[in-house]
């Protein structure tokens, strides 16, 4: 018993003492990444993140991937307009992307009434990005109604979360 508790000490600093050299694989910055910074990102931007305005993870954050709707109204808002602005103007300047626009409802109403309310909701916004230039054929839709809440309670605060188009990008792993 006395001679295992040293051994798993052993074993766990020998482990940790393994993790200590982040240049052990050619001074790199790690191994494979080629970034001849160490590491650290090209201009303050890492590939892919929230900041590189060529990822999709900037175009949720900064540009925004959703609108939001009044009660029973498939028409975009001042402010819906203006995030598909945003949203067309990233998508003409990101030509590798497609998008998928999905439609959404509140969980009032029945099935059927708001997957038609869904499908309005996301035509609406298609028909905005490709009146701003974006080509018909990058943008698809599909409507979920009600079956795809973002918030689940039985208040208007919830429900007006849930009315919404998002747009969801497809593509863009080439670059």
């Amino acid at each position: 018993m006395t001679f295992k508790f040293p051994a798993i000490v052993l074993m766990g600093a020998l482990a940790l003492s393994a993790c200590t050299n982040p240049d052990r694989f050619g001074g790199q910055g790690g191994f494979g990444s080629g970034n001849p910074t160490g590491g650290a990102p090209l201009n303050g931007v890492v590939p892919g993140s929230a900041n590189d305005p060529a990822s999709s993870a900037y175009f949720q954050q900064a540009v925004g991937d959703r609108v939001l709707f009044q009660v029973d109204q498939s028409n975009l808002t001042p402010e819906g307009q203006a995030t598909l602005d945003g949203q067309a103007a990233w998508l003409m300047t990101n030509m590798n992307y497609q998008a998928v626009i999905e439609g959404h409802a509140d969980e009032q109403g029945t099935r059927e009434y708001n997957l038609a309310l869904g499908a309005r909701r996301a035509n609406a916004a298609r028909e905005y990005l490709i009146s701003r230039g974006v080509p018909a054929a990058r943008l698809t839709t599909i409507s979920y109604g009600k079956e795809r809440p973002i918030e689940i309670c039985s208040n208007e605060a919830c429900y007006s979360k849930n009315r919404r188009a998002v747009t969801v990008l497809a593509g863009g792993l080439t670059s």
